[in-house]
């Protein structure tokens, strides 16, 4: 008997190291080893490299770094990621509870009638059970969740960066604003002292009535887009606002000067957005839960093996419940197989097996997907500053251009139509140089999202 005890002993724990199923590798997938825009990008200047704390960090705006530290505080969005990643979590502790035994007590009284008299019957009991993880299903059932843990926390994480990048996105479009409005009130005070000449020289009879009119229209259109300006404005402050988890009603932003310049945002090379960008490790980690379930489908094939026992104690009186000759216990080993189930167990394992290979090229793809990204932000960045330095040439030439023309026509040369074109073609300029500023920007934004921001897949636990 001794003998069969150690033999079972050493037979349940070489049994305990087994798991059915594949192990977990993570699927190859062909990045490239480089970027192909990477031999004609050049990163803009100045060099304000980004690192890997605060990504936003990199634009040296005080207010727009308290407004990203708030997003992960009160966004709704990021709130419910969080709840989510709390989910996953209790689901880990759940399935980690299959390794241990369940223990229940139980008490009672009952009381019965018949031709004898009334009968009462006190019990009182332990009873256990401890399924044995023989085949792995629950090591594998536990290593999935894990996987689907890690995966809703990576999920947070790219909620996460997608607010804050909304969040930047939204802010330098109303710096952009800001700037277009403070153009637009260069233009009308312009507009005003052209205006203010041509009535002067309406008055001395050497301009036509027609020059006050058209100066006058032209005053007027600018200050209607003055003011409908500001209802752009307006609604990227709400949006700022409900990003921030506030009502639009109680937030609102002074304006101030836009950021006149874009920062260095280096991109280092494929295969490191398989560690740096969230949505990527997310992909893995389904892949990974999807791998274990594949053990915990194979698992169905063996048998289970259960051990239960039970310690009771039955009387009728309860002040001697608790003696021997009242004790009934049991203690025994319980194996139980599928014999037959319809092709139940086939159907799960192909399940499984088509569930992971979905997985595989969805990670896949995901992956592809970053990669062209940042490609795409690259080219943005490389083509939006050639045409940055063009339309800083064509501000400029607009400007002297809008200058000799007023003094033509201050001298009598042109007619007021040109004074007209010249400032029509200085504004329209410099709304051009702005839209490129804030498009390039918001391609920085784009670059730094696209790589990850300052996430790192060593952060999942």
């Amino acid at each position: 008997m001794r003998f069969r005890s150690v033999a079972l002993g050493l037979l349940l724990a070489t049994a305990a190291g087994c798991a059915v199923g594949p192990d977990y590798h993570r699927p190859p997938v062909d990045v490239g080893a480089a970027y192909e825009e990477s031999g004609r990008w050049m990163p803009s200047e100045p060099a304000d490299a980004l690192d890997r704390g605060p990504w936003w960090s990199v634009f040296h705006d005080t207010l727009l770094d308290r407004l990203e530290r708030r997003v992960d505080i009160s966004n709704e969005t990021i709130k419910s990621a969080g709840a989510a990643v709390e989910q996953a979590r209790a689901l880990v502790r759940e399935a980690r509870a299959g390794f241990w035994p369940t223990l229940t007590a139980n008490a009672g009284r009952q009381r019965t009638t018949d031709f004898a008299g009334t009968h009462t019957q006190n019990t009182a009991g332990l009873a256990g059970t401890w399924d044995l993880d023989i085949w792995g299903r629950v090591r594998r059932s536990a290593e999935g969740s894990k996987d689907a843990a890690q995966a809703s926390a990576a999920a947070l994480a790219a909620a996460r960066l997608s607010v804050q990048a909304a969040l930047a996105s939204d802010y330098f479009a109303l710096r952009a604003q800001d700037r277009l409005q403070a153009l637009l009130a260069d233009t009308v005070a312009a507009q005003q002292r052209s205006l203010a000449i041509a009535e002067s020289r309406h008055r001395f009879g050497v301009a036509a009535k027609a020059d006050v009119v058209s100066a006058r229209t032209q005053l007027l259109n600018s200050q209607a887009q003055q003011v409908n300006a500001g209802i752009q404005r307006a609604l990227l402050e709400h949006a700022i606002a409900v990003l921030l988890g506030e009502p639009p009603s109680r937030f609102s932003l002074l304006p101030a000067p836009i950021r006149a310049d874009v920062p260095t945002v280096p991109a280092g090379l494929p295969s490191a957005l398989l560690e740096r960008r969230p949505d990527v490790a997310e992909a893995e980690r389904r892949v990974a839960a999807a791998n274990a379930q594949i053990g915990v489908a194979r698992a169905a094939y063996f048998p289970s093996l259960q051990l239960s026992g039970s310690d009771d104690y039955a009387g009728g009186v309860f002040a001697d419940l608790f003696r021997a000759s009242n004790q009934v216990w049991a203690f025994g080993p319980a194996v139980a197989e599928t014999l037959f189930a319809g092709g139940l167990l086939r159907a799960q394992a192909a399940a499984a097996r088509a569930a992971y290979a979905a997985s595989v090229d969805d990670y896949r793809q995901t992956v592809l997907s970053a990669v062209q990204q940042v490609e795409d932000d690259m080219a943005t960045l490389r083509i939006l500053a050639q045409q940055a330095v063009i339309e800083g040439q064509a501000v400029k030439a607009a400007k002297e251009a809008e200058e000799l023309t007023l003094y033509q026509y201050k001298e009598g040369v042109v007619p007021y139509s040109s004074v007209i074109a010249a400032q029509t073609t200085t504004l329209a300029s410099r709304e051009t140089a702005l839209n490129v500023l804030q498009s390039r920007l918001n391609a920085s934004i784009a670059m730094i999202e696209a790589l990850g921001g300052g996430w790192n897949a060593s952060r999942l636990d």
